[in-house]
């Protein structure tokens, strides 16, 4: 079973829940798809075993061919080709990969190059299977660095996905084709106004789904009324405490410096696969 564990917005502890509940979990694998700033190692603490770049193909073009047509601008959906007089500008940060100029090129006169964005990294961590990717710093593309990092999916243990925060492609990158996706969330405003654009999301790719409340007694209960008018289970609640803060401070997990939440992560589990069965 693959879990993705996503939010509306930042802040809200994904994180908090991905490496508890993978800690919980036996015969599990860890997934962090924030790639843009992955920090699930900051608890894991794994053993790095193994690091592979991360490539997109983006055009080279061969001006003794080009007979600046244009052709290759107007195919680009994304703009990262301007054909000039005399001249084909190409950038490379704007690129998406998908290969349309140089198939496109009525002089093939365009070929595709490797750029490197970024990297995955592989690790283990008393028996924790562990995988996160790093986008390189000035970056914009990260969904081939989370599509990279999906490819180490282990189909033989329980997957947790750590998803980037918010509602935009890499987000949908890394939770398509999960079997169940957490949504945390905290009872403010700002969490609830993104919690609703999240559940909007997954209904649209029909993924089914629970919340998790964290710091569930600050703020107000609207949080609670809106789950329980849309018929959206509320899977878990943590209250704000400081011991809970300090623990997250200092990158330690919660089951380990406080085992009576463990059965919490537990009860949290049964209810996501009582869940599955239901249909």
């Amino acid at each position: 079973m693959i879990i993705s564990i996503a939010s509306g917005k930042g802040g809200t502890g994904k994180t908090t829940i991905a490496v508890n509940l993978a800690f919980t979990i036996p015969n599990c694998q860890l997934l962090d798809c924030d790639v843009e700033e992955p920090n699930d190692h900051i608890f894991i603490k794994p053993d790095i075993i193994d690091k592979i770049p991360v490539f997109i193909p983006v055009p080279e073009v061969d001006l003794s061919k080009c007979d600046f047509c244009g052709k290759c601008a107007q195919v680009c959906a994304y703009n990262a080709i301007a054909a000039l007089k005399k001249k084909i500008l190409v950038f490379p940060e704007l690129c998406h990969g998908c290969g349309a100029c140089s198939y496109l090129c009525p002089k093939e006169a365009i070929k595709e190059v490797n750029k490197e964005i970024g990297s995955v990294e592989i690790g283990e961590k008393d028996g924790l299977q562990f995988v996160h990717g790093r986008l390189n710093i000035s970056e914009a593309m990260s969904p081939p660095v989370i599509k990279a990092v999906k490819r180490y999916i282990n189909p033989t243990r329980t997957v947790i996905i750590d998803a980037p925060p918010g509602t935009s492609c890499p987000v949908i990158e890394a939770v398509k084709e999960s079997d169940f996706c957490i949504l945390v969330t905290e009872p403010t405003p700002f969490g609830l106004y993104d919690l609703m654009l999240a559940v909007e999301v997954l209904r649209k790719i029909n993924i089914p789904f629970g919340v998790v409340i964290n710091r569930s007694d600050i703020g107000n209960d609207k949080t609670d009324i809106y789950c329980k008018e849309e018929n959206i289970p509320v899977l878990m609640k943590i209250p704000f405490k400081k011991e809970i803060a300090k623990i997250y401070s200092k990158g330690e997990i919660i089951i380990e410096a406080l085992p009576e939440y463990k059965k919490d992560f537990n009860g949290l589990f049964d209810k996501i696969k009582r869940m599955r069965k239901q249909g």
